[in-house]
């Protein structure tokens, strides 16, 4: 089995959760605040509920596109990335809410399955933390 890196995201953070983030070419440059907090900036739960939102998109568009169905225009998945405190210590959790207006139910829960066994980001969460997928 052979594979390939497609991308590398490169990013430097400094400060932490009230700090600043950058990306090499330029095109990220962030403010960071801690969740709750009055700062100015957004929170690493926001950054990942948006950098999984969106690949979650991507993989239920390459699940219609190989099952040879439109997926709708106003396609959208609202992220919920829960930041917890417990016995063990901290965690994440997430409840992703998917909408495929127009599609019948039982095909769009289908592309909701499929697009979870292949997006990257639910990859790396299975079996690490809590989700939840709502449909629309």
């Amino acid at each position: 089995m052979s594979s390939s890196i497609l991308y590398t995201g490169k990013t430097h953070t400094t400060g932490g959760r009230d700090g600043q983030s950058r990306s090499d070419d330029g095109r990220l440059d962030i403010k960071l605040s801690t969740p709750g907090s009055n700062g100015a900036g957004t929170n690493p739960e926001q950054l990942f509920g948006a950098g999984w939102s969106a690949c979650f998109i991507g993989a239920m568009t390459h699940a219609a596109r190989a099952r040879k169905i439109a997926i709708p225009a106003d396609t959208s998945v609202s992220a919920e990335i829960d930041l917890g405190n417990g016995d063990n210590g901290y965690f994440l959790q997430a409840r992703l809410t998917v909408a495929l207006p127009g599609l019948d139910r039982d095909v769009a829960q289908s592309l909701i399955e499929a697009a979870h066994q292949t997006c990257p980001y639910s990859k790396a969460t299975r079996g690490n933390i809590d989700v939840a997928f709502t449909l629309v």
